[in-house]
């Protein structure tokens, strides 16, 4: 049997809904004792498939104009920046095979490094683990402290990069923790970009807008350094971990100037102290050591810095302090760019790394310097032949940098 009560409900219901104009709704004073219902509402009749075309249409639109500016300021599709996911991806490498040469140290030796022509050298792709902005004492000591290393471990040092234990410290061992253990949205994060951004420029991280919108900062608060001074891009990045000085800065001056401003303001000529000039020697002696003694072996690279910078570093900390220093404590072979005939008077736009062309001139040099130091480098017979500064210096522009 249907209660009355319910009865009458649903015809005060029925009478209300009746009563009211279409697209509004009951409400509690139309139903006097009754509970409010889930609000209803008439859904107008429009033209869906129209206007989902529409806004399909304007999001090719604005997303294809977004991406051909992009490109205009040279980005390039495939460029996977300078995020730590590539280099844990690399990393996690030597504990999957033997690997026989790898690459460590700071932003020069990342650059000026041509894996390509190394390869073509010695039969073998070094694996690039140096870091931008990064001293390679942390990397160096994370190899000797694992057992599935036994290599050559070719480190670049830059005296205010590898000297450095605070700032320069601080991307590699957060690159080292997130070879260690990486979340799986993260690492499904990394993925999915990886796969899409051989299509798209506009996924570069340098240039995001809300980036660019950062940027606009150009030290508005007193005493506040904005953002706008800092390196807005500076590399490339390949699959692989081959890594290029950002193109548009060698023939983009105010780019290449703006960079160069950048590093002045970052390296400091006060002299480092003897403490802690002696506190790196003793912890690369270490890492040396271990390395040493399961069969590795490890050498150092210093490679060039225009005048300008390099008057800076050497007030900083001299080569006899330095570079000669490092090599008599660890009792390392190593090769100086001062010490490197064919690598002399090479191009660097922004007076700290080398063109893309010149970066393949100083890694033949230097490849083929390292083969003489150390017994687990081997030049290929028959290799390619040498190179020198006129395979990327134009006659007209030699010993301008």
């Amino acid at each position: 049997m249907v209660s009355s009560i319910s009865s009458s409900e649903e015809i005060v219901h029925d009478i209300s809904r009746q009563a009211l104009p279409s697209g509004l709704r009951p409400t509690a004073a139309d139903r006097p004792g009754i509970a409010q219902p889930v609000p209803e509402r008439d859904i107008p009749q429009q033209p869906w498939r129209t206007m989902a075309l529409i806004v399909t249409v304007l999001v090719i639109l604005f997303t294809s104009l977004w991406e051909w500016r992009m490109r205009t300021l040279e980005l390039i599709p495939g460029d996977l920046g300078a995020d730590y996911d590539v280099w844990a991806e690399l990393r996690r490498q030597v504990d999957k095979r033997d690997v026989p040469v790898v690459i460590i140290g700071d932003s020069r030796i990342l650059f000026d490094s041509d894996l390509d022509r190394a390869t073509q050298l010695i039969s073998v792709r070094p694996l690039q683990l140096a870091i931008a902005g990064g001293s390679g004492v942390p990397i160096l000591e994370n190899l000797a402290d694992d057992p599935h290393f036994k290599g050559l471990a070719i480190v670049g040092m830059a005296e205010t990069a590898y000297f450095d234990t605070q700032y320069a410290a601080v991307r590699p061992q957060k690159a080292v923790e997130l070879s260690r253990w990486e979340s799986p949205s993260k690492r499904g994060s990394f993925l999915i970009q990886r796969v899409i951004s051989h299509g798209l420029a506009m996924l570069d991280d340098d240039y995001q807008l809300s980036t660019l919108v950062f940027r606009l900062d150009q030290d508005w608060r007193p005493g506040v350094k904005g953002p706008y001074d800092a390196v807005w891009k500076a590399q490339e990045t390949a699959a692989g971990g081959q890594s290029w000085l950002w193109r548009r800065l060698e023939h983009d001056q105010r780019m290449s100037e703006h960079t160069r401003n950048v590093w002045h303001q970052l390296f400091s000529p006060k002299p480092l102290d003897d403490e802690s000039i002696k506190a790196v020697l003793v912890r690369t002696k270490i890492a040396v050591d271990k390395i040493r003694a399961r069969g590795g072996d490890v050498v150092f690279v210093r490679p060039p810095s225009a005048p300008d910078l390099r008057t800076v570093e050497d007030k900083h900390l001299p080569r006899a302090k330095g570079w000669d220093a490092l090599l008599a404590y660890t009792h390392t072979n190593g090769i100086h760019i001062d010490d490197l005939p064919a690598a002399q008077n090479l191009t660097l736009p922004e007076s700290s790394h080398l063109s893309r062309a010149c970066a393949t001139v100083f890694t033949d040099a230097y490849i083929r310097s390292l083969a003489d130091q150390t017994a687990l480098l081997h030049l290929r017979p028959n290799s390619a032949p040498r190179l020198s500064t006129r395979n990327c210096v134009q006659p007209s522009a030699a010993g301008l940098n």
